[in-house]
């Protein structure tokens, strides 16, 4: 079983899967667990909610339930998103929380093995990598893997669920 670093953290391969759907945000590109991808949708405008941080543009009625939609290029801090034909909305489950995240295009499924991760270079305190599982590399390609939840930290996922209360 080979581990992968994030910083102090400790993740295995067996726990994180080894599918990740790539998506685009500005130039780059990032791959999320195809685990905790529950579908993808067409970005439709939202509700917004009142006092809700600047990330979180609203919610949805998705078949009943209300999901909170996030916007990764606001919360990443990648400048103004703007929303076109390519714009996507992954919807997630993330610590038992249903969530829509917000990107510019999703392109495909990679299927990476243990070498193809590779740990997240220290950046110091100018840039925050423990959200990162790693980078993954295929043919050209490199994928900043994100880990998340990690990344929807505990502060983040209790603003979710107060908006989607």
């Amino acid at each position: 079983m080979e581990l992968i670093a994030a910083n102090e953290k400790q993740t295995t391969i067996d726990n994180i899967g080894m599918e990740f759907l790539a998506f685009r945000l500005g130039e780059e590109e990032y791959g999320v667990q195809i685990l905790k991808v529950q579908e993808l949708r067409n970005y439709e405008n939202v509700t917004t909610i009142a006092n809700a941080p600047n990330f979180i543009k609203g919610v949805i009625n998705l078949r009943g339930r209300i999901v909170p939609i996030i916007d990764m290029r606001i919360k990443f801090n990648l400048g103004n998103p703007t929303y076109d034909q390519f714009t996507v909305v992954i919807i997630l489950n993330v610590a038992n929380h249903i969530i829509g995240m917000v990107v510019d295009s999703v392109s495909d499924v990679i299927t990476l093995t243990p070498g193809d991760i590779k740990p997240a270079p220290e950046m110091g305190a100018a840039f925050d990598t423990q959200y990162l599982i790693g980078l993954g590399t295929i043919d050209q390609r490199m994928l900043m893997l994100i880990d998340i939840e990690r990344l929807m930290s505990s502060n983040d996922i209790s603003l979710i669920a107060q908006v989607a209360a």
